[in-house]
């Protein structure tokens, strides 16, 4: 039976697991998750029957009801680096008693939906449309940490993104991960986009923004907007997609990721006010699932 030392699994004085605050029975196995711990509220919205409220640092947690069905909500702040940490966290509520240390014998497949924003790459995304991430391209790195990486990742994809981007040795080597595939067909039906989305580690120079710093690959962006592998473009840029279904693969939990396009690259226009697109996002995922 293995065994997770204090070191490893870190839960507090009051026998909750340490970034999220959370015990096992206060999250469901049906979990939404936003980059924004403000949006949380807004999907708390629409649960009735409110079972918990947890929050700690940009962690915020809400379990209730939508009609007859279960649903947590969980703002993870901004970035893969806290995906990793929410993603193997939720696990452990799910798949480790944490009172004995030990891992439960039978194992708890989660559903985790991610509703976000980005920024589209393509001439034919209109800000305020709705994208699923069909696959994702982590530039990130956190997934190589992982034994099993491979396993899971579309390998010959990574080889042809890198050849095509003549891909600098100094940078994190992107992974390629898919969505489940039947979560993307619940969700997207016929009234959303599908494409592959650039899950960059950071908002400026990895997004190909510069401001007072040149950036190493001025010409990335160009080099996307035009990158071909079979029926596959780059659609979109965010932050997070990429590590959450990298994880929930290698977890063997159903992820996908839908975000509301907020901005526009190739025309070089953004709208912030996106409220009422983001409002009935959540609606449509909440009815979807």
């Amino acid at each position: 039976m293995k065994v997770f030392p204090a070191s490893e699994l870190l839960i507090n004085a009051d026998g909750t697991i340490f970034h999220l605050h959370l015990k096992s029975g206060q999250v469901s196995d049906t979990i939404l998750l936003v980059g924004d711990p403000g949006r949380v509220d807004m999907v708390a919205g629409f649960l009735h029957d409110i079972e918990c409220r947890v929050s700690n640092r940009e962690f915020v947690t809400v379990t209730g009801r939508y009609k007859d069905k279960r649903i947590s909500v969980v703002g993870t702040g901004i970035g893969t680096d806290n995906i990793d940490i929410v993603l193997n966290e939720l696990d452990a509520l799910a798949n480790i008693d944490l009172s004995t240390r030990t891992e439960k014998p039978v194992k708890k497949s989660l559903t985790l939906i991610r509703i976000g924003t980005c920024g589209g790459m393509q001439a034919d995304l209109p800000v305020g449309s709705f994208l699923i991430s069909e696959k994702s391209i982590g530039f990130d790195g956190v997934l190589n940490f992982y034994a099993g990486r491979d396993e899971v990742c579309d390998l010959d994809f990574e080889k042809a993104f890198c050849q095509q981007m003549e891909w600098p040795a100094q940078m994190a080597a992107p992974y390629v991960i898919s969505a489940n595939p039947e979560l993307v067909e619940r969700i997207g039906r016929d009234d959303m986009h599908r494409g592959v989305t650039i899950s960059a580690n950071g908002f400026y120079g990895p997004q190909g923004r510069a401001l007072r710093i040149p950036l190493a690959k001025p010409d990335m962006n160009v080099k996307l907007e035009s990158f071909k592998y079979g029926k596959y473009r780059i659609t979109n840029y965010e932050m997070e997609s990429s590590a959450v279904a990298g994880l929930s693969a290698l977890l063997g939990h159903k992820a996908m990721t839908v975000c509301v396009v907020i901005a526009n690259r190739l025309a070089q226009n953004a709208k912030t006010d996106y409220q009422s697109a983001m409002h009935e996002l959540i609606e449509k995922v909440l009815e979807r699932l």
